[in-house]
């Protein structure tokens, strides 16, 4: 038998992988490839189940960074979705775009394609604002966005508010509107009280469409490079060895790790690592994997001086009530995560942007159903990070092995940079100064780590180096850019170098970091591309695009 021939064929059925095959089954037919399961697990769905699956690391690829020099030879998790909806399945909702100056910065790069005003149609159309259109928000798309509901369970949140202005932050009604920078309601992607992922906003609405097969647990291994063009994928599925040919593209959305991996398992990469591993090179590009950059943070940990909501709501039977609402009828506690806030500030008088986000935990680290006498509830706790918003340090994906199911080595090289390190300590005092604001002062019971004594640079540094972590917002080994760069694997047009009918699209051809939760980007990455693909105009915005207060 033949090889079965799409229009497309899409590696990935994550945030990108989701909106792609929902736009371009409107235009050819398309096979979507996707390593995990269908997206029917309950925790999936309940919001406040993202605990469980964050904790236990459900639906994910397993991926662990190598031992980091900066943080004490720890290897740090670094937790990707594999299930269908990729990571938006399994992450904790944000919808955030980062800063217009972000945008504005790749363009002065070259990539005027993705000024501010070039993406923020992609934004717009996209989604479903609870607030209603303007000049920045959409109201007609099909990913729904809404204002989380936590503030109305715990007065925690708003205390927390008060204390930024009392700090002297600015505050800011819509951080992904006129004005990023300050203090605000975290924004989420939730539908009637759950999780609304790429895969509910985009994918399951196409199934209907004959033009779109979707295979799961189908894990690619190698593309089909015929005379310097990808004609096709070659992947495992239920213990077969099975080929898909594409027409018109094979367009990799597999992710910042995966992505990069099957183009070097292709040939597509550096050409000494290639060798190392007895790799014949099919494009030599030796900026494949280069340029991996993270969100590090670092928090301060409290307990609670009276039990709140978040520790009274998870006695099982409390609990299982919960669950029961928010699955049933999209109502209760267990309908939003236990946050309600997040701010973006900058660390001191010269940053330009906003350099540090900030976000809140209302419950603490270790949380779990309890049932007296069979099992005592948990010290209530909360905890507020400081996320570092633009690294310098770079990290890098590269092959263990030239088997396709050995894990790549992943070095995130955190804080390897000395600018780095001294943000995110400013980032540390600022929320301890926080901490101590008069209305916080009926909610800290005590601050548990790092310990009120530890006020000096070797003790602040010991504490970030023992408990930094991953923000999980990893981007760049494919990175976009100009024919002069050197280290670019793809152009504006995501179009793989050296190699006809292959594009990437997804958080690694991002050329550096924007300030924020990145999922809401890569969505909007992919809706982009889709135009790109299709041969569509440039979208313009509607109404027309006002300048930014804080640029």
């Amino acid at each position: 038998m033949s090889d079965p021939t799409y229009d497309y064929v899409i590696v990935g059925a994550g945030s990108a992988g989701c909106v792609l095959a929902n736009r371009l089954s409107r235009h050819g037919s398309v096979l979507l490839l996707e390593a995990g399961g269908w997206d029917r697990d309950p925790f999936l769905r309940i919001p406040l189940a993202w605990g469980k699956v964050f904790q236990s690391r459900l639906h994910d690829w397993m991926y662990d960074s190598e031992p980091e020099s900066m943080l004490n030879g720890r290897r740090v998790e670094f937790a990707r979705g594999k299930v269908i909806g990729g990571s938006s399945s399994t992450n904790a909702m944000a919808y955030v775009r980062g800063h217009r100056g972000d945008y504005e910065r790749w363009a002065k790069r070259g990539l005027d394609r993705w000024s501010y005003e070039a993406v923020l149609p992609h934004f717009q159309r996209q989604e479903c604002w609870e607030g209603g259109a303007d000049a920045y928000r959409g109201a007609h798309g099909p990913l729904t966005t809404r204002n989380s509901r936590y503030r109305d369970f715990d007065p925690l949140v708003d205390a927390w508010l008060a204390a930024g202005a009392a700090a002297g932050h600015p505050q800011t009604a819509d951080y992904n509107g006129v004005q990023q920078e300050g203090f605000g309601i975290l924004q989420m992607t939730i539908r009637d009280g759950a999780r609304c992922s790429a895969a509910t906003a985009f994918l399951h609405p196409a199934l209907v469409r004959s033009s779109l097969r979707v295979e799961t647990r189908a894990h690619a291994v190698g593309l089909v490079v015929e005379r310097q063009r990808a004609v096709g994928i070659r992947y495992r599925c239920d213990g077969q060895l099975r080929t898909a040919r594409a027409a018109r593209e094979i367009i990799l959305a597999a992710g910042v790790v995966n992505s990069p991996h099957l183009l070097m398992l292709s040939g597509i990469g550096d050409p000494d690592m290639l060798k190392q591993h007895g790799i014949a090179v099919t494009a030599p590009l030796r900026g494949v994997g280069r340029n991996l950059q993270d969100h590090v943070s670092i928090g301060v940990e409290y307990s609670r001086r009276e039990p709140g909501p978040f520790v009274t709501n998870m006695r099982l039977d409390r609990l299982s009530g919960n669950m029961a609402a928010a699955w049933c009828a999209g109502r209760g506690f267990a309908s939003d995560l236990p946050s309600g806030w997040t701010a973006f500030l900058k660390s001191s008088s010269a940053a330009a942007l906003p350099d540090i986000q900030l976000l809140f935990r209302a419950g603490p680290l270790g949380a779990y159903p309890y049932l007296p006498p069979f099992r005592n509830a948990f010290p209530d706790g909360f905890a507020c990070r400081a996320v570092l918003l633009r690294p310098e340090s770079r990290g890098t994906i590269t092959l263990a092995s030239a088997d396709p199911f050995a894990p790549p080595r992943i070095a995130q090289n955190f804080l390897t940079r000395e600018r780095d390190a001294a943000v995110l300590r400013d980032g540390l005092a600022l929320v301890r100064d926080l901490g101590r604001q008069k209305s916080l002062a009926q909610f800290v019971g005590a601050e548990l780590a790092p310990l009120p004594q530890a006020t000096s640079r070797v003790e602040l540094d010991a504490h970030i180096r023992a408990t930094a972590a991953t923000a999980h917002h990893p981007l760049g080994t494919c990175r976009m850019g100009t024919d002069n760069d050197e280290d670019a694997v793809v152009g504006q047009d995501l179009r793989v170098r050296g190699v006809d009918g292959l594009r990437v699209v997804d958080a690694s051809v991002m050329p550096d970091m924007v300030g924020g939760n990145i999922n809401a980007v890569v969505m909007m990455i992919a809706d982009k591309a889709a135009d790109l693909i299709c041969g569509m105009p440039q979208a313009a915005a509607e109404p027309a695009v006002r300048e930014i207060a804080d640029v």
